[in-house]
């Protein structure tokens, strides 16, 4: 339905738009607005809601993390511990967060962004991502972002910085 995605498109750019803003965008009542944005809630086409944060002013780094699968099947035991989210809790113990994870169509299977304060922290959970998943990894790289110039859909606000790294 177009109001839903002139909704979306607003809400994309801004989670923390109040009605008021988004009314006044969108032309549609709030009440309207209430239903459109609870049923894409209970549908789970909104699933969730975030902050951006500046990873250098709390000294981290981001980097992402590239996973080539070999040709094994994964068993029943390793799809449960994936949606265990049991990495999760080892990346919290090392002091590394992952921001997201990607199962992806292409040279490489799975996509990990994490933020850490530095690489020894990334190689040793990149270690225990070996232990878990061993059997069904042909490859790793890491990769460290040098600057991030857009994410979200949000420009980075210090984005003329770039001229430093190019």
């Amino acid at each position: 339905e177009t109001d839903t995605l002139e909704i979306l498109k607003v809400f994309q750019n801004n989670a923390r738009v109040s009605f008021n803003d988004l009314a006044d965008k969108t032309g549609f009542s709030r009440q309207k607005i209430w239903r459109i944005i609870k049923s894409l809630e209970k549908d789970k086409t909104i699933w969730g809601y975030t902050t951006i944060i500046d990873e250098n002013k709390q000294n981290l780094t981001n980097f992402i993390v590239l996973v080539k699968k070999n040709t094994n099947p994964i068993d029943e035991k390793t799809l449960d511990v994936i949606i265990s989210r049991e990495l999760d809790k080892i990346a919290n113990k090392l002091g590394v967060n992952i921001e997201s994870s990607q199962f992806v169509h292409g040279e490489y299977d799975w996509i990990l962004s994490i933020t850490a304060k530095n690489i020894k922290q990334v190689k040793k959970f990149c270690e225990e991502v070996y232990k878990i998943y061993n059997q069904h990894i042909s490859k790793l790289n890491i990769l460290e972002n040098l600057f991030t110039v857009k994410k979200q859909k949000i420009l980075n606000p210090e984005a003329k910085k770039i001229k430093q790294f190019i």
